[in-house]
């Protein structure tokens, strides 16, 4: 009992270790390394099987790595051609009644009880100085999913039937954590985009502006925010109805996305109705603006609407201390609000008409009445 024990403890262990994990790249990480640990191994991988490509994709190295293996690699993948196994074992076996169980391989070629021999593995033990593996398919939703591998240097005790069946066991929890991330990163994923133009939504650009804020006080980094105002949707709306309206809110998105692509890392966002919003963290000011010229320029050019009204507020220009994501969004939104009276083709920003500039004491004013205006809806 004593070693079921422990197997039962590697186990719980796996599995709180993915439960644990707040993103894809650490629940891999989890995964192996709890695999790794387990079957008292010195090197483990987690790889999917992309059945697109026709390849096998590491997703994560964990333990004692070769100079060729990275943690978490861009692209190492091997053809599936490379591993007969894959579509061998995985199909023909499996479908045929048997079970998606692990096997081992040896450095000196087959093991006993072999599922299917595969000379690529045994050469890369091989090249990496490892004597054996075992190897797990990760099945999910009734479909290969992908592997768990783990490995012993050269001279360590061979992996035998009772390690490999273990390893079956492992995967199957494996499987199990990597479908709660899928759909934890799902929800997340749902919770925090726009649903008819993909764009960010209010709650994401809320936390991401927090935290740019919280940088600038700390660092003295950039933050810079474009609003924008979709000119001409309610017209749409009436005239041709909400389908064309929705047609005419995502083609913009796609602009507003396109722009927000030249400035590296800023979040394109859709605050709701006909408002959206660039945040950029890091750019220069002029550059911003730049791309908010460039996104009035383009908005014009759609064959529904009547372009947009477009404000810009950036922590570089002078627009006095900005310690909070509230200030800021006040004057991006007061900024658009003159660009909009005005009737501006171009992107107004604020700070940038001397020391009276009216966005300025426009976003400094108490809000007024709603009946005034429809403007400062209490943002953060």
């Amino acid at each position: 009992m004593g070693g079921d024990d422990v197997r039962l403890r590697a186990v719980v262990a796996l599995a709180q270790g993915m439960a644990a994990a707040h993103a894809p790249r650490e629940s891999w990480r989890a995964a192996a390394a709890g695999a790794c640990r387990a079957l008292g191994g010195s090197f483990a991988a987690l790889s999917v099987w992309e059945r697109e490509l026709g390849r096998l994709r590491v997703l994560a190295n964990v333990g004692e790595r070769a100079m060729d293996e990275e943690e978490f690699p861009e692209d190492e993948a091997y053809p599936v051609h490379q591993f007969p196994e894959i579509t061998e074992f995985l199909h023909e076996r499996w479908v045929g009644g048997g079970g998606p169980n692990a096997w081992v391989e040896t450095a000196d070629g087959p093991a006993t009880g072999h599922a299917g021999y595969c000379h690529q593995r045994v050469a890369a033990l091989r090249r990496r100085g490892r004597g054996c593996c075992v190897v797990a398919p990760i099945v999910m939703h009734g479909r290969a999913w992908g592997e768990l591998y783990v490995a012993r240097p050269a001279g360590a005790p061979v992996f035998d039937r009772a390690d490999a069946d273990f390893a079956t066991v492992l995967a199957s929890v494996v499987a199990a954590g990597i479908a709660q991330t899928e759909r934890l990163e799902e929800a997340r994923r749902l919770a925090f985009t726009d649903a008819l133009t993909g764009l960010a939504n209010r709650r994401a650009v809320d936390m991401r502006l927090d935290e740019a804020i919280e940088r600038h006080r700390a660092e003295g980094v950039v933050v810079s925010l474009v609003v924008c105002d979709l000119n001409g949707l309610k017209r749409v709306n009436d005239t041709r109805g909400h389908a064309v309206g929705d047609r005419l809110l995502e083609r913009f998105g796609s602009v507003l996305s396109l722009c927000g692509a030249m400035l590296p890392g800023t979040l394109a966002a859709r605050l709701g109705g006909d408002e959206f919003c660039l945040l950029a963290v890091g750019p220069a000011a002029d550059e911003v603006v730049r791309v908010a010229d460039e996104l009035c320029r383009r908005a014009a050019e759609l064959e529904l609407g009547e372009g947009v009204a477009c404000g810009v507020a950036s922590t570089e220009d002078p627009l006095g201390p900005v310690r909070s994501a509230r200030r800021l969004f006040r004057l991006a939104d007061a900024a658009q609000y003159r660009a909009k009276a005005v009737r501006s083709a171009k992107p107004v920003v604020a700070g940038r008409e001397g020391p009276d500039d009216p966005v300025v004491r426009l976003a400094d004013a108490p809000p007024p009445a709603a009946a005034e205006r429809r403007r400062f809806r209490g943002r953060r």
